[in-house]
């Protein structure tokens, strides 16, 4: 029977320490014999030193370079032992008992490898957040979104998502993970950096047969983008680049139709960014593009070493239901 001991949470900073001295009182205060890690990703501000001089319990990891998400946690986790990890960011304000529903489906689901929690937007608390809201689908040409937001809808919660659901992947905003599986699987690819490495995750787990679930019961208030926000072209390269990476290495069959179309798709986004008077944006999908075409060969080798299972999207497009049908909500 799992534990609150158990529970490993590791939160990954990069120069963050005004996350750190804002957030971590409430993961301290609502999560009573948790293990916390801080994994540092090389910072060069003074948040390591703050966090030893203030939080002398907490346990810092402290990596060698700024790999981004993937492989900051890849490298950190490897000196994690506890059973279960939660990968927290550090712009996560936490709730009382947030942890209890989480090991409560652990322990009643034994197939059950992954979580989420319900994710509220910490600025405008009675909405869902954007990264990952209630839980996480992906539609056949690989576009993820969420109960509670699609596109840049995001839904008032009213109660709706409060039950526990399977879904398809959970937001690396706040991600709860078996050690021994994420370990099984290798962890994260750390081809990605940042973004979508948390879809590829699922997905690999959800083809080896493992159970990802959502729990309303548990509660986090998340900041959003105070890493890298939706205005750097960065964020937009990182999510359609790794999003066709993510579809190419996972899906079972047709992936060239359905990676066309995606690039097709793509190419009226850029057309919107350029009308918008956006040209960084539409030189973002360009460059993500022309990095894919690069990594293919790769991602191809990727492809046939991993396992496959059928099932794993929507019949239909978001896309299409969302600019053409005007589907707004889950």
């Amino acid at each position: 029977m799992l534990q609150t001991k158990d529970i490993a949470i590791v939160i990954l900073n990069w120069n963050g320490k005004a996350l750190l001295k804002q957030f971590l009182p409430s993961v301290i205060k609502y999560s009573h014999d948790a293990i916390i890690y801080i994994a540092d990703n090389a910072s060069t501000d003074d948040s390591v030193s703050f966090i030893s001089e203030h939080y002398p319990n907490i346990v810092i990891i402290k990596n060698n370079d700024n790999g981004g998400y993937a492989k900051g946690y890849n490298e950190a986790l490897t000196y994690v032992i506890e059973p279960l990890l939660c990968l927290l960011n550090s712009d996560i304000e936490v709730t009382e008992n947030w942890l209890q529903p989480i090991l409560s489906e652990f322990n009643s689901n034994t197939n059950t490898a992954i979580i989420q929690p319900k994710i509220l937007d910490y600025k405008k608390k009675s909405h869902f957040e954007y990264a990952g809201a209630a839980g996480g689908f992906i539609d056949k040409y690989g576009y993820p979104y969420c109960r509670g937001r699609i596109f840049e809808t995001i839904e008032e919660d009213n109660g709706q998502y409060d039950d526990t659901k399977t879904i398809f992947w959970a937001s690396g905003a706040c991600f709860f993970i078996k050690n021994d599986i994420f370990k099984s699987l290798k962890g994260f690819d750390e081809t990605y950096f940042a973004h979508m490495e948390e879809i590829d995750l699922c997905w690999r787990a959800f083809n080896a047969n493992y159970t990802t679930k959502y729990v309303g019961a548990s509660t986090v208030y998340h900041v959003g983008g105070a890493t890298l926000n939706s205005t750097n072209p960065k964020k937009t390269y990182l999510n359609f680049r790794n999003s066709l990476f993510t579809l190419v290495k996972n899906t079972d069959n047709n992936w060239v139709f359905r990676v066309l179309i995606r690039m097709v798709l793509d190419g009226v986004a850029a057309l919107r960014f350029l009308l918008q008077l956006k040209p960084a944006f539409l030189f973002a999908i360009l460059k993500a593009h022309f990095s894919f075409y690069f990594n293919l060969p790769r991602l191809l080798r990727q492809q046939k070493q991993l396992s496959k299972r059928s099932g794993y999207y929507e019949t239909s497009s978001i896309v299409w239901s969302y600019f053409i049908n005007k589907r707004t909500q889950f």
